[in-house]
């Protein structure tokens, strides 16, 4: 193991102390870590053409639940000795000053499987083994690896759900216990010429007349998501009964689901740490509903789905998408508005509908559900 060596931690998703490889990989053998996460103008930047506020990646919504929980990390770092650097501009570009300006010798990061992320790792990475810096990107974010399963069907995604957990199988972490706390830190070196800065605000960032009551009631962060996670673990008939699709997808005061979604997005909850809770559950109560239906069942689709988009180029769009049906859909701006600005009639129809409609009914109000949120 190297010995004294300057490490950087950057963070992307996986917004998280616990279960978190490539931060603890990051800090054995470090004389400074220097925690990193860089502002990117393509996520973050205000777009005043948007339908919405937001930008052009983003809601306002998600862009303020992504700022508490970094608000929240800089916090659990701060109680570790350390703290959250925050940079702002092109993160490929930055990440390599920071190396260059800080003498890295070890970077560290979560592996992401969108196509953004994997453009920014190649010239990261370009530049790391032209500099001789180790690179440790450990898959942490679902809980297979989406390039094995893909591997073991021949070099193409699954494209059914029963056959994808077929393929999968049991996680291979499950025969090792999980690190979900950390003691220490290693210190911060010297930042030099870089430009640090805290975690912004909204009105730093440039939004501007922002109502409170426009902004989400669920707070971001590993803190609220590890309350939430035990919380719904604490109701083990609860957890031991849950199937999808019962329960009411319009319930927002009160919802009928963990709401841990976001946390999981963001990584502020690791998805194997919620499977292995979920787990535990199971082992200590005579009965409990199955995937597909089964709140473990709805984490093994979360892994399906991740593995189908990685597997499939512009998976995020109908174009050149060789699973998508290709419709010559009539492009007509009026009709799109309509439809866009009926809001609550438009799902008050809806869901009138799908009462009569058991089965497509119900999947297409959730889907319209999603929509309007």
């Amino acid at each position: 193991m190297a010995c004294g060596l300057n490490s950087l931690m950057w963070f992307r998703k996986g917004l998280r102390i616990h279960d978190n490889p490539a931060l603890e990989r990051a800090s054995k053998g470090t004389a400074c870590l220097y925690p990193v996460f860089v502002i990117d103008p393509h996520y973050m930047k205000p777009d005043p053409t948007a339908f919405s506020p937001g930008s052009t990646r983003a809601g306002l919504n998600r862009i303020n639940f992504l700022l508490e929980s970094l608000h929240d990390l800089d916090s659990s770092l701060q109680k570790l000795g350390s703290r959250l650097l925050v940079l702002k501009g092109e993160p490929s570009e930055v990440i390599i000053r920071c190396l260059k300006e800080w003498n890295i010798k070890r970077l560290c990061f979560e592996h992401d499987t969108e196509p953004y992320y994997q453009a920014l790792d190649i010239k990261v990475k370009d530049y790391t083994s032209t500099a001789g810096i180790e690179v440790f990107s450990p898959v942490s974010h679902t809980l297979f690896n989406p390039a094995d399963i893909i591997e073991k069907n021949g070099g193409k995604p699954p494209l059914s759900y029963q056959y994808f957990l077929k393929l999968a199988g049991q996680p291979s972490w499950l025969s090792s216990p999980l690190s979900t706390t950390m003691s220490w830190l290693p210190p911060l070196g010297s930042i030099g010429s870089c430009e640090v800065s805290k975690v912004p605000t909204l009105e730093e960032l440039g939004y501007e007349d922002i109502k409170q009551d426009e902004l989400s009631p669920f707070r971001g962060g590993e803190s609220e998501a590890m309350e939430r996670l035990k919380r719904a673990m604490s109701n083990k008939e609860w957890v031991a009964k849950f199937e999808k699709p019962k329960g009411d997808p319009t319930a927002f005061r009160n919802p009928a689901t963990t709401v841990l979604s976001p946390y999981l997005k963001f990584g502020c909850l690791s998805s194997r740490y919620f499977y292995q809770c979920i787990l535990d559950v199971q082992r200590n109560v005579k009965k409990h509903t199955l995937p597909p239906v089964s709140l473990l069942g709805q984490l093994l689709w979360r892994d399906f789905f991740y593995t189908a988009a990685f597997g499939t180029p512009n998976f995020d769009q109908m174009k050149d998408n060789r699973i998508c049906k290709q419709i010559p859909w009539n492009v007509d701006d009026g009709l799109l508005a309509a439809w866009r600005d009926a809001g609550q009639d438009f799902l008050g129809l809806m869901q009138s509908w799908c009462s009569f409609e058991s089965g497509v009914g119900c999947t297409i109000l959730h889907v319209i559900v999603w929509h309007a949120f």
